[in-house]
């Protein structure tokens, strides 16, 4: 079988910033939904369409085309009172818009004299990746995936 829209796809990964290093590499296998669901970035999903169980793939992508071009217009300062008295450098917290209702992340990067500041950046935003991927297995998704957008099962989403 090889991978298509509406496969389940199992697979390793490494990545790695533009010097070589290792940034990020799973401990057990992701499985993600194939065909345009936004489970895994798109650049990377184009490379393994086509491919089939054993074969790798190496995606080099500009920070565009991973996790996004910095951008310091989410970079704020907030009073520490409005976080919780344990609040310590590379706490994540989710917000949401009071108007649209969307959710946003932010990462404490600095707290200083009675101000945090707050990064709404993805933290590997600004940084061309390299994305190396071994196909695992590849299976159909069933009815209820595809409705959902989203894997169900082992390593996949559970309701």
């Amino acid at each position: 079988m090889q991978i298509s829209k509406n496969s389940v796809v199992s697979l390793n990964y490494t990545m790695f910033n533009s010097d070589g290093d290792v940034i990020d590499q799973n401990q057990e296998p992701i499985v993600y939904l194939h065909g345009g669901y936004d489970n895994i970035l798109p650049a990377v999903e184009a490379a393994l369409e086509g491919q089939g169980v054993g074969q790798t793939v190496v995606v080099t992508m500009e920070a565009a085309d991973a996790f996004g071009d910095y951008d310091p217009s989410l970079l704020n300062e907030e009073d520490v009172g409005l976080f919780p008295p344990d609040l310590e450098v590379g706490m994540m917290f989710e917000t949401r818009d009071p108007e649209t209702g969307e959710a946003a992340q932010f990462r404490v990067t600095k707290i200083d004299a009675g101000v945090v500041t707050v990064d709404g950046n993805h933290p590997l935003a600004g940084m061309p990746l390299r994305f190396d991927a071994e196909v695992l297995a590849i299976r159909a998704a069933t009815d209820e995936e595809i409705a959902h957008g989203h894997v169900h099962g082992e390593h996949g989403h559970h309701h």
